[in-house]
């Protein structure tokens, strides 16, 4: 199958995406009516279901470790943040703050990359359908735990300036650690990747000879996905923090 053939057809219709983003939808028009942010909803199912029905789902179902990993990221960093954002400002989270506690939200969003890029687990989110559906809704919740700290609806529940400035600097730390260690390691975090159970797509060959993906390679661009493009995410969110920050240190500022 050639790259153009490939990206034409590798579409996967799934009537469970399209069916829980739909649900997602109704349910939030129902509870939040005209309270809600509908824009950054939509966002965050749009950015849900092409993660999941666009060739990058194709290509990160055994083929290449990098797609698995820009999956990951939109789908811990990316959803999870648009839906937060969604959110009423009058909404209290409150309720959730034993579940998600700062040290606990930190842990959820920074743990989620490195127990699922373990090599047993990260296999088995590949080989099988019902760890692959745990993993998806894992990285969804941790992530949204983890954006609660930052981004929670309302001002008063959200960590402090200099605190969210720490806390998404620490998290980018230590996500760039395990980029790094994926970018240089002489190992193939995830085997299965080096050679599919299955070439169902026909595009074994066009990815190893036409793309010159070698499983080498393609763990270092996977690498290098966690080190830079994830922590930019974490950097843009550090400079969202300065005009809390002057707001906080001027009531002249707050005004505007």
């Amino acid at each position: 199958m050639s790259a153009k053939q490939f990206f034409l057809t590798a579409w996967t219709w799934n009537p469970l995406v399209f069916g829980v983003a739909g649900v997602g939808l109704a349910a939030y028009l129902f509870v939040f009516r005209a309270e809600g942010r509908p824009a950054w909803l939509l966002l965050a199912l749009s950015v849900f279901v092409l993660t999941l029905v666009s060739p990058l789902n194709a290509l990160a179902d055994g083929y290449l470790f990098s797609a698995h990993m820009l999956q990951h990221i939109l789908l811990l960093l990316i959803v999870p943040a648009f839906f937060v954002l969604s959110l009423p400002r009058s909404l209290s989270l409150r309720w959730l703050r034993f579940f998600a506690h700062t040290v606990a939200g930190w842990f959820a969003g920074v743990g989620a990359m490195w127990v699922w890029h373990w090599p047993t687990l990260c296999n088995a989110a590949v080989a099988s359908r019902s760890v692959y559906a745990l993993q998806i809704v894992s990285l969804l919740v941790l992530g949204t735990l983890f954006w609660i700290q930052v981004i929670a609806p309302r001002e008063e529940e959200r960590l402090s300036p200099p605190g969210a400035v720490l806390y998404l600097f620490s998290a980018c730390i230590t996500c760039s650690a395990l980029g790094i260690i994926l970018t240089f390691s002489p190992v193939t975090v995830c085997s299965i990747y080096a050679l599919p159970v299955s070439d169902r797509l026909g595009m074994w060959d066009t990815i190893r000879t036409g793309w010159g993906f070698t499983p080498e390679k393609d763990q270092q661009i996977g690498g290098l996905l966690m080190w830079v493009p994830m922590c930019f995410i974490y950097l843009g969110a550090i400079f969202a923090q300065i005009p809390r920050w002057f707001g906080e240190a001027s009531p002249a500022i707050q005004r505007f």
